[in-house]
Formats: C-alpha cells, sequence, structure tokens
C-alpha cells in the first residue's frame, strides 16, 4: 500500500495534508525519514510514524456518520447515491451501513465493515434502544404517550413498548424504539392518526450525534464511544 494511502486511511490526513508531512520529513518507515508518498510499505510489518508517533494499521473501521436527507442506507446502487458515497477515502475496505435510515430520514447512522459489530447493535435479541427526533403534522397528545407506552399495533403485530417524549417546539417530540422494523416510526404515528414530516435519528443506545459534525460529515469512533454503546 502506498505510503499516503495507508496514513489518509488512518485518519492522520487528507491525501494532501500527508504530503505536506511527508516532504517536511515528518514521516518515518521503521525509523527511516520517508518523504515520497509513493513508497510502498506492508502496513502488518512495517513500522510507521509521524512526529514520532507510531500509527496503528486498523483493518477493520467504525465510523459515525450525520447522515442527510437523500442518500440511500445501501452500500451502492446503480441510479442513486447511496450514503457509502460519503466515505469514499475509505471504500476499499469494504463498509457497509448498520442498519438503515430511509432515504428521506437523517441524522445518527454508523458505517463499519465488522459484520459482529453490526450483530451487536441490530440483532433484535440485543434490544438496542434508538431515539428519533421527529416533526409531526399534529401535536402529540397524553393519550399518544400511553398508546406508545402500551405498544402500538401495526399489520405485522404489536410493537414494542416505545417512549414518546414531547419536544419544547409546536409538533416536535421525541421517540425512543427498541427493535427495528420497516419505517417503524412513521407507521406508529400513522396508526395514530398523525404523520411523520422529518425524521431525525438522534442516538444509538446512550451514544448522541457528535454535534459538531455537519450532515454528510463524519468521524472515527472513539473508545468513549464504545462505552456508550454498550459494547466495549
Amino acid at each position: 500500500m502506498r505510503i499516503d494511502k495507508f496514513l489518509a486511511n488512518m485518519g492522520v490526513g487528507t491525501r494532501t495534508e500527508v504530503k505536506q508531512l511527508l516532504k517536511k520529513g515528518n514521516v518515518t518507515v521503521n525509523d527511516k525519514k520517508e518523504k515520497s508518498p509513493k513508497t510502498q510499505i506492508n502496513p502488518d510489518t512495517d513500522t510507521v510514524s509521524v512526529n514520532e508517533t507510531q500509527i496503528q494499521y486498523i483493518d477493520k473501521i467504525y465510523l459515525m456518520l450525520n447522515k442527510p436527507k437523500g442518500y440511500l442506507s445501501a452500500t451502492e446502487d446503480n441510479n442513486q447515491q447511496t450514503v457509502i458515497d460519503l466515505v469514499e477515502e475509505f471504500r476499499y475496505l469494504e463498509l457497509f451501513p448498520v442498519g438503515r435510515l430511509d432515504k428521506d430520514t437523517e441524522g445518527l447512522l454508523l458505517i463499519t465493515n465488522d459484520g459482529q459489530f453490526n450483530h451487536q447493535l441490530m440483532s433484535p435479541t440485543k434490544h438496542v434502544s434508538k431515539t428519533y427526533e421527529v416533526i409531526s403534522e399534529k401535536t402529540i397528545t397524553k393519550n399518544d404517550i400511553e398508546s406508545f407506552k402500551t405498544g402500538i399495533e401495526l399489520n405485522e403485530g404489536l410493537a414494542k413498548p416505545a417512549q414518546l417524549v414531547e419536544g419544547d417546539e409546536k409538533n416536535k417530540s421525541f421517540v425512543t424504539i427498541y427493535e427495528g422494523r420497516y419505517h417503524q416510526v412513521k407507521r406508529m404515528f400513522h396508526a395514530i392518526d398523525n404523520e411523520v414530516l422529518a425524521l431525525k435519528r438522534i442516538s444509538i443506545g446512550d451514544l448522541k450525534l457528535d454535534s459538531a459534525l455537519a450532515p454528510g460529515e463524519y468521524r472515527h469512533l472513539t473508545q468513549q464511544d464504545f462505552k456508550q454503546l454498550g459494547l466495549k
């Protein structure tokens, strides 16, 4: 692998920034300065350092994406843009979204290439909570809150009890669910004679969407993030 690609993929910086680090002599390979971005390295055996800090090679990757509207939660599509198109620099790692958000839904979406990580969060037996900010056609009522707490009847059966909380603005509310049925939040609101106008996922478990991420931006998960997901 080219050293500039390796460093960019490991989050050191963009290709341009990495080339500047190389040019300035801030990068070493096996304790020898390396200035050419074209230099080939073996990430498994070579020791690469930037400003005397060793860069660890990671074959598994975990990203937090602030998904914008208009993107499919899929790996590829011949006609429409997918969330993987937003993380082009890591595409070689065979990424996929953890679960899915509808095309017109925005917010917190995790991206990985680790199937076990995906299973730990998405398996129906894990009951990992997901919280959404909802803008609806009508203001929710106390009866709606109780209905969600009891369980909304959907076509395929009773949904698990969910938490519905009033927001601080008209027609805004927050709903927390513990399963992942198709279009679940939209169908639950439809069942109480209300319609979802805008939907944004703001948390998975205790992990909240990073407010510093603009729509379409992403960052690597931290150890604290994993703890908030209840995984490490």
